[in-house]
């Protein structure tokens, strides 16, 4: 008589853990389809009419607002000073820049690279060159010279 309680106490189980079990296979299978068409739904390239959010597009709702890089707000505060003082302001606020943000080293020499080629079109390449010190290598002096030539 014991045995058959177990057994019916187990089938009583068993429609439910069956349940369970499928659900426990098909739930993921359904939320990696899901994911997977809404991933080939988004217009990657950035540049459609299509009313389909873009993959850049992360202010729903919002205006607009270009958030722009680091490296390239300091490029261009960099070039202004060029203009307006001289190559020497720019290329020293450009050293205290990288050493107080290390994350913009790695962006240092192209930054470096487009004050020299400035330099040039301000100074001319003889008066830029005179700016050229140790800053990133010699990737103002590179510059300057990417220019002249």
């Amino acid at each position: 008589m014991k045995h058959s309680t177990n057994q019916q106490t187990r089938r009583g189980r068993g429609p439910a853990r069956r349940i369970g079990r499928t659900l426990a296979f098909v739930l993921p299978v359904v939320l990696v389809l899901s994911g997977t068409l809404a991933v080939t739904r988004v217009n990657w390239s950035g540049n459609s009419t299509d009313p389909v959010l873009t993959a850049a597009d992360t202010s729903v709702g919002s205006p607009r607002v270009a958030k722009r890089a680091p490296q390239d707000v300091l490029r261009d505060k960099l070039l202004t000073e060029l203009q307006e003082e001289d190559p020497g302001v720019a290329l020293t606020h450009l050293q205290q820049a990288v050493n107080g943000r290390p994350s913009l080293a790695k962006h240092c020499a192209s930054i470096a690279r487009a004050l020299g080629q400035a330099a040039v079109r301000v100074y001319g390449p003889t008066r830029a060159q005179s700016y050229a010190r140790p800053v990133c290598d010699t990737a103002f002096a590179t510059g300057v010279a990417a220019a002249h030539s």
